[in-house]
Formats: C-alpha cells, structure tokens, sequence
C-alpha cells in the first residue's frame, strides 16, 4: 500500500517502509522525517509577529498557501506552530524552499 501527498506536503518526498504484523497483515507507515537546519534555507526576509497573528494566514500571506505553515516552522526550527506566533514582536524568517538557493546580496 502506497501512501499518496500532494507534492507541497511536507511528507511528499518522505520514504515509507512496511512490516507484517504476526497475523500477517501489512502496515504501511512514513519513516522519520528530519528536519533540515534553518541555516540551510535561503532567506527572503524577516517578518515581526504581531497580536492576533496567525501562522496560516502569514504563510498565505509570503508563501501564497495557508497550508504550507509548516514552512514557517522548518525555517524557524518550530517543533509546535503555535509558538511561532505566541510572542509578539517575535521575528520569523521567511525562506525559500529547502534545496533552492537565494541569490546573494539581493
């Protein structure tokens, strides 16, 4: 059994694995997903919280996709999307995906 994402999931390109249990049905299950360093997504620019913000409305707002928050927090090394935003004044990077470089000085 295949696991099926769209292609802007964050387990999109996460392999799977499957064990037979003692019954002899398969389960199908992602293995662990690591997260990369924020040091290795490009920064776009910065961006201050400020009260009543939430996480996917900023996502909509610099990435174009409510659903792609958690973005936010693989740039802001966010083990919980709510903390992103539970500070106000807090700056979040805004980045560009992992693997796709920025151009310098721009």
């Amino acid at each position: 059994m295949a696991l099926n994402f769209p292609p802007t999931s964050r387990y999109a390109l996460t392999p799977t694995t499957s064990f037979v249990r003692a019954d002899g049905s398969m389960v199908t299950y992602l293995k662990r997903r690591f997260v990369p360093a924020p040091e290795s997504f490009a920064l776009l620019q910065w961006h201050r919280v400020v009260q009543g913000e939430r996480l996917d409305n900023i996502a909509a707002k610099y990435l174009g996709d409510p659903e792609q928050f958690w973005r936010l927090c693989d740039a802001n090394r966010a083990l919980r999307p709510e903390e992103l935003t539970e500070t106000i004044g807090r700056p979040l990077r805004i980045t560009l995906p992992e693997g796709i470089p920025g151009v310098p000085s721009a």
